[in-house]
């Protein structure tokens, strides 16, 4: 960890020679194992790296680093079925902030995501405390989300908080109930853990943003119609610089569509907002100053902009993104684009670099660069000497060992359309129509990137061509493309999906007789739809976590405040009917796996449950596995190695050699 190596120098040796299939055991091994290590962040002064490693089982540990000494220690666990951390960040130089998340089943037999945060004393100058308010058995609703961080203020050695206060109800023989309700604003000093308030709690606040700086400037409140429900409207307001007073900034309509605030620049005293701009998403600064003045900052004809990029905590926003064929950011400030070509230089195997964090004076960076073969590596670089020190590789088992290349393709769909993929090929692929798999990704409104992705690389390390379609109902090709979504557009979804089965076989990469459709959340959705809508096309389908009953989906919203939004993005009638795999079973020729952990708020287990009950009861080929205690990402080694096996099997029979 102490070798430091210069700007311009190559860290990476040339891909290697073209190797065999790799054995299913040790496939299964490599890539169904749980990323290593993830979600690292820097201390203030650059000396400290905290990450997230892989344990046993589903095991997680946050260690952190001495980057002067090398020296490392565990700091806290997670068992990964009670709770799991979801990220640790340095809120000061001697304290870490967590979050943890589970999904838990009330009595009601409803199950609920939550989650906390805590504060951890790396000094031991106290044991890890709880952020937010403090449960009671009086508490008169359910605590979901005890709050966020809304900013990180290392040089005061505190953080400011969004923080949910709940009421308590019954409480008899006291004068001391809680009567707070709704979402303020704490400050919270991390030497002692003391809190202090900045705003006190509304019910109509859904989220608040600041400047970087500690001082809050917007504050977002969503309609709530007569029932309780949420609709397509929520309202912004600010505030000037040095104003305690609260002013309207706008009011945003999703079906209308306008400018949608993504946050505040203390630099420039504005807000910086996506909106549409012949029919792509474009980004916008508004001033805070009362003017409302708005500028057109970035465009693109082709796709949307993501976002704007901010260094590091409380340091200004240096770019935006978006997102083509490949990532990319836009500099503000010629210095990061130097920087981003000199890297480009010295890491010419890894183009995917990304800034994970910066010192609090953002002379020390922490890097991640990666490609589609390459899994990552961390890197800490010194803006000041030049020099950067790798850290650790992110999946160690691949280090050396290139995987297979991702190209970028463009196909056409049947009604003429040019829908985005990628195409991951086994590496010695000698040319010859082999085994295929199409692979659609999760969302209803989601994307696919270039970039290694542990499915797609297992898949093709077995000798089996993967395309990754990003078909209309994917985000970030513009309104248009994006038609409404998938589940509202499934057929026009589904289709683009099937053909890029035809695109692989007039390309000769895939024999006609040997495609396979395979999918995770969506994605498992669009495998089993796609099976019922071409039961000749695809010889297998493997659906993880899929949706299959679009009704089942309105009722598992009933009683939540968003009942009345899925209802709109589902569609009704023979629209849900007919786009339900679970009312298509004797659509479906090709053996089904199914792969599903019962702890999954995303999609509720009973759309597996269901679909492989209706299998089996026609007579259909189905393999279920089915997880206790495991959510919507299967967050288990063994349990990814099992359903990668049970996929592999299922494959080698249908479409294999």
């Amino acid at each position: 960890m102490k070798k430091m190596l210069m700007l311009g120098v190559a860290l990476m040796a040339s891909p290697s020679a073209a190797a065999q299939v790799m054995p299913l055991d040790e496939a299964a091994t490599n890539f169904g194992a749980r990323q290593t290590y993830w979600a690292a962040d820097i201390s203030p002064s650059g000396n400290q790296l905290a990450i997230l490693t892989a344990g046993e089982g589903t095991k997680t540990y946050v260690q952190v680093y001495d980057l002067e000494s090398g020296e490392n220690r565990v700091v806290l666990q997670g068992d990964g079925k009670e709770h799991e951390i979801d990220w640790c960040r340095f809120g000061s130089e001697a304290a870490l902030i967590c979050r943890m998340a589970g999904e838990s089943k009330l009595s009601s037999g409803l199950l609920v995501d939550w989650s906390r945060l805590a504060a951890i004393s790396l000094d031991g100058s106290y044991s890890p405390t709880m952020l937010g308010q403090r449960a009671s058995r009086y508490d008169s609703q359910i605590r979901q989300f005890d709050g966020q961080i809304l900013d990180w203020l290392p040089k005061e050695n505190a953080v400011l908080m969004a923080r949910e206060y709940v009421p308590e109800q019954g409480k008899i023989g006291t004068r001391l109930s809680r009567t707070k309700s709704g979402l303020g604003v704490d400050r919270i000093d991390l030497s002692k853990v003391d809190r202090g308030q900045v705003e006190s709690p509304e019910d109509a606040v859904s989220s608040y943003m600041t400047d970087g700086q500690g001082n809050v400037r917007i504050r977002r409140i969503p309609d709530i119609d007569s029932n309780g429900r949420l609709t397509n409207i929520v309202r912004f307001d600010y505030r000037r610089q040095g104003s305690n007073k609260w002013e309207d900034l706008l009011t945003f309509d999703s079906s209308a569509n306008g400018f949608y605030p993504i946050a505040v620049d203390a630099k420039t005293n504005s807000v910086y907002g996506l909106e549409p701009l012949n029919g792509r998403e474009a980004l916008y600064r508004m001033s805070l100053d009362g003017s409302m003045t708005k500028t057109l900052v970035a465009k693109n004809d082709r796709v949307d902009i993501g976002g704007v990029v901010r260094l590091g905590r409380g340091l200004e926003i240096i770019g935006y993104g978006y997102s083509d064929e490949r990532d990319h950011i836009v500099y503000f400030d010629p210095k990061y684009e130097k920087l981003q070509a000199a890297l480009g230089k010295a890491l010419p195997h890894a183009p995917i670099v990304d800034f994970r964090g910066a010192s609090a004076d953002g002379n020390i960076l922490l890097l991640s660069a990666s490609s589609d073969a390459n899994p990552g590596e961390l890197y800490v670089l010194n803006q000041t000497t030049k020099e950067m020190s790798p850290l650790m590789q992110l999946r160690p088992q691949f280090q050396g060992q290139p995987q297979s290349s991702v190209k970028p393709v463009t196909y056409k769909s049947r009604d003429g359309a040019d829908i985005p993929a990628y195409v991951t090929m086994p590496k010695g692929h000698d040319g010859k129509p082999i085994g295929a798999i199409v692979m659609p990704h999760g969302g209803p409104s989601s994307r696919d990137y270039w970039g290694f992705d542990w499915l797609s690389q297992f898949f093709a390390a077995r000798g089996y061509a993967v395309i990754q379609p990003n078909y209309r109902g994917s985000q970030g090709y513009g309104e248009d493309f994006q038609n409404g979504n998938g589940f509202q557009g499934w057929r026009t979804a589904v289709t683009d999906i099937e053909d890029a089965a035809r695109y692989l076989i007039a390309e000769g990469i895939a024999d006609a007789d040997r495609i396979a459709i395979v999918g995770w959340s969506y994605g498992g959705y669009a495998a089993l739809l796609g099976a019922a809508e071409a039961p000749d096309l695809y010889k297998a389908a493997v659906a993880i976590a899929p949706v299959t009953d679009l009704g089942q989906l309105v009722d598992d919203a009933r009683g939540f405040s968003n009942e009345a939004l899925v209802k709109e993005m589902i569609g009704r009638g023979d629209q849900q009917t007919a786009g339900s795999p679970l009312r298509r079973i004797g659509d479906i020729k090709a053996p089904v796996l199914l792969v599903h952990g019962d702890m999954d708020t995303n999609v509720r287990i009973r759309h597996s449950d269901k679909m492989a009950d209706a299998l089996k009861g026609a007579g259909k080929e189905v393999q279920y596995l089915r997880y206790e205690d495991l959510d919507h990402q299967l967050g288990s080694s063994s349990a990814r190695m099992e359903m990668l096996k049970a996929a592999d099997r299922l494959l080698s029979k249908t479409i294999g050699q």
